[in-house]
């Protein structure tokens, strides 16, 4: 399996080094030690990490006997994978229906859970926030690409035995005096950026799609379809030296044209048409040029 990447944890942690010893006769051993650091490469270039994330919930507010309207909470993100650096944009919809004033809130939470003797710890921590505005009864509040800015953290750990470190984005709704109304999407933190597509919540299937690609192209004309002027029938009765032929030599040249300009080329044929008769009345076959045969 692939070795996890190097994490330092309250409770655990993942550590690479190389040592070195180098033994003498009567002398003590000579030892090195190198700490280096691993990163398991995750890619959010694929459709399971560019899949949004949705989900809506709701709450009702109850004191003794008495129940307030409900508040509910819809939450959606573009994607599901981000790299360090990048910011969330998050689109929320908080509607409050109750008697009590809320706080809508957005919150990056990282969770570590450690594995040992059958036995597993977990420990969260919050690595971002973000506040919205005070939200009184009866009123709505809506975020429209509102940004959460992701620190520098450790990558997702997700194949490890001993330690798994995962990452979640929590919108929820502040309610004072009472339990708050969360709704929790699962986040990759990964080390391979996102690839320019003109639209960045397109996949590579929907871009190339999107290409106008070439109509298939025209059979090229027939040999025999070829137009020659006169111009280029008289052009090719010069010599090479630039001297025009004489007279009498132009009825026959004409003649030689007009029989042969429309005839296609001649066929490929190893053996020769015109053979020079070799010794004792033999014919002479032509040497093989090419080495590939």
């Amino acid at each position: 399996m692939p070795l996890a990447t190097s994490f330092e944890g309250k409770h655990g942690s993942v550590r690479y080094w190389v040592r070195a010893e180098l033994y003498r006769p009567w002398l003590l051993p000579v030892r090195v030690k190198k700490e280096f650091t691993v990163f398991e490469h995750i890619d959010i270039n694929t459709p399971r990490l560019l899949a949004p994330q949705a989900g809506t919930k709701d709450k009702t507010l109850c004191c003794w006997f008495c129940a307030s309207g409900p508040i509910s909470l819809s939450a959606k993100i573009e994607r599901k994978g981000y790299t360090p650096g990048e910011s969330i944009q998050i689109f929320a919809e908080v509607e409050n229906c109750s008697s009590r004033v809320v706080v809508p809130k957005a919150a990056l939470s990282q969770t570590q859970t450690y594995f040992a003797k059958g036995k597993a710890r977990q420990l969260q921590q919050q690595m971002a926030a973000l506040r919205g505005d005070t939200l009184p009864q009866g009123k709505s509040q809506s975020w429209d690409g509102k940004l959460l800015h992701i620190p520098p953290v450790s990558p997702s750990i997700l194949d490890c035995p001993l330690i798994r470190v995962e990452y979640t984005l929590v919108v929820y709704v502040d309610i004072p005096g009472g339990l708050n109304l969360s709704l929790s999407l699962p986040l990759v933190i990964g080390t391979i950026p996102l690839h320019a597509f003109p639209n960045r919540t397109s996949s590579i299937s929907s871009y190339c799609s999107s290409i106008s690609w070439p109509e298939r192209p025209e059979a090229p004309p027939s040999y025999s379809d070829l137009v020659v002027t006169e111009e280029q029938r008289w052009g090719c009765l010069e010599r090479c030296d630039g001297s025009v032929v004489n007279e009498e030599d132009q009825g026959t040249l004409r003649a030689y044209i007009t029989e042969f300009r429309y005839q296609p080329p001649p066929l490929y044929s190893e053996v020769d048409p015109n053979p020079e008769p070799g010794c004792g009345g033999q014919v002479v076959r032509r040497p093989d040029l090419c080495p590939s045969r």
